[in-house]
């Protein structure tokens, strides 16, 4: 059950840092600047769960 929310923070996330980037009128490069940066935490965790299951642990 808890994945789910896990799930639903990270798009509820996703969304801020969408608005970020429209009020600070970034362009596209920042916009994707953005989103890299900010969201390379949450591709860090979605890995951990992977390799957990690959491994079995």
């Amino acid at each position: 059950m808890s994945t789910y929310g896990v799930a639903a923070f990270i798009l509820f996330m996703l969304f801020i840092i969408a608005e970020i980037a429209i009020k600070s009128k970034a362009g596209k490069m920042g916009t994707a600047i953005l989103f890299f940066v900010l969201a390379f935490g949450m591709v860090g965790y979605i890995a951990k769960g992977i390799i957990q299951k690959m491994w079995g642990i």
